[in-house]
């Protein structure tokens, strides 16, 4: 292979563990990886993108990924990590679920590339064939309680309690894993580190069922570590929550954002993981900005921001960006959607004027000051000092004593945006 996987993710820093041989087998010949989605919401967010990126690398490596979307073990949830039992969601939210999954993950990956492109599975396919005493006949009598209840996320949950459906789940995603290890000769299981327990479960099923076959084919394991913050915590949420991959769920320019307030220590770190920029543009990049963190910020939030939503979106989020830190214009504001425009300006001072009296009024001074509330300017004198120098703007555009407010277009037919100065902004919401 032209890119040795296992070298390549041990560079980035993505290699936490792997079974024996795990390396023989990438370089031997073209390998079959995959990793599980389970379809918790109707997105993947930013913790989902190191084990996506596993793939990403794998395919770049000349091996063919598969990416399973869990519409089977969605129904039952992995108990790995958690501290209580999951809600169940219904078929009709895991649908959708799945659906927006199998949508995202054609962004990262090559559908079309010949030989190693990627395919998207769904366990649900073969699950849905299997019954109970089937199930317990093909995977149950191949492992022992014992061996089960020496997983990490059995053991953390017995003073809690865990559920049989839970206790289950190992020996679910383990019967994955054979299934595309017979039928798609599928070879290696991927995932975060926190998935240890279950993959290889799914190597030892393979091996006992293998054994009592006859066979000796082998199946392996590889994970990343998780992804955290420098204090430890996970990473991917923001104040507001997870940040995720749909543009409906987290808007592009929120998602720019993110990654432009990243720890200056953590950036040489996340390029490798979230990136498929190679080692000698990274350490250039690192030896070129290396008093300049602000730059390699800005390079990690332009390449992560554009693998997943597009360079069309990454220019919307780059102007947007501009309006209260550039050189933001009138027809910037104007091309940005309301929920980005409200993103970008959700922690300035707003005020809401009525319709009414927003009409009943043409005077620009009366505008800054009583109809505001005084919020932007105390009086009209000091309004009108402010405007002869130069300082006060409406939407981006220098406001004169000439000026009337029905010279401003509403943006959305409903805000301005006033300007006092360089950095005082003020939304102002006509209802």
């Amino acid at each position: 292979m032209e890119i040795n996987l296992v070298e390549e993710l041990r560079w980035r820093g993505m290699l936490h563990d792997m079974t024996p041989e795990t390396e023989t087998q990438f370089t031997k010949e073209m390998t079959g990886v995959y990793v599980g989605f389970d379809p918790t919401a109707s997105s993947l967010h930013i913790g989902n993108l190191a084990t996506i990126m596993l793939l990403v690398q794998a395919q770049r490596a000349g091996h063919k990924p598969f990416a399973l979307v869990g519409g089977a073990t969605g129904m039952v949830g992995d108990p790995s990590g958690k501290s209580a039992e999951r809600s169940f969601l219904d078929e009709d939210t895991l649908r959708k679920n799945q659906e927006g999954i199998r949508k995202q993950l054609a962004q990262f990956l090559d559908f079309d590339c010949g030989e190693n492109a990627a395919e998207l599975v769904n366990n649900y396919d073969w699950f849905k064939e299997i019954g109970f005493l089937q199930f317990l006949r093909e995977a149950g009598k191949f492992l022992t309680v014992n061996y089960m209840m020496a997983k990490d996320s059995v053991k953390n949950r017995l003073e809690t309690g865990i559920s049989f459906t839970e206790f289950s789940y190992q020996l679910l995603q383990g019967y994955d894993f054979y299934h595309l290890h017979k039928s798609r000769n599928v070879k290696v299981q991927m995932g975060g580190s926190d998935q240890w327990g279950n993959i290889t479960t799914g190597t030892e099923l393979i091996r006992r069922k293998n054994q009592d076959s006859g066979s000796d084919e082998k199946a392996y394991a590889l994970t990343c570590p998780l992804v955290t913050k420098a204090d430890g915590k996970k990473f991917g949420k923001s104040e507001s929550g997870n940040v995720w991959l749909d543009a409906e769920m987290t808007t592009p320019y929120e998602f720019y954002q993110f990654w432009l307030n990243v720890e200056d220590t953590e950036i040489g770190r996340l390029l490798r993981v979230f990136t498929v920029l190679n080692k000698d543009t990274i350490e250039g990049y690192e030896t070129e900005f290396a008093n300049n963190p602000n730059a390699l910020k800005r390079i990690l939030a332009e390449e992560v921001t554009r693998t997943v939503h597009g360079q069309e979106a990454l220019a919307k989020a780059i102007k947007a960006s501009q309006i209260l830190f550039g050189k933001a214009t009138t027809q910037t504001l104007e091309e940005l959607d309301e929920r980005t425009l409200l993103s970008v300006l959700k922690d300035v001072p707003q005020t809401e004027i009525t319709q009414a009296n927003f009409e009943e009024t043409s005077d620009i001074l009366e505008l800054l000051t009583s109809l505001t509330k005084n919020l932007i300017f105390k009086s009209k004198s000091e309004a009108r000092r402010q405007i002869k120098g130069g300082g006060v703007r409406i939407n981006k555009e220098k406001v004169t004593e000439k000026h009337q407010i029905q010279d401003f277009k509403l943006l959305h037919k409903k805000y301005l945006l006033a300007q006092n100065g360089k950095k005082k902004y003020y939304l102002l919401k006509i209802l």
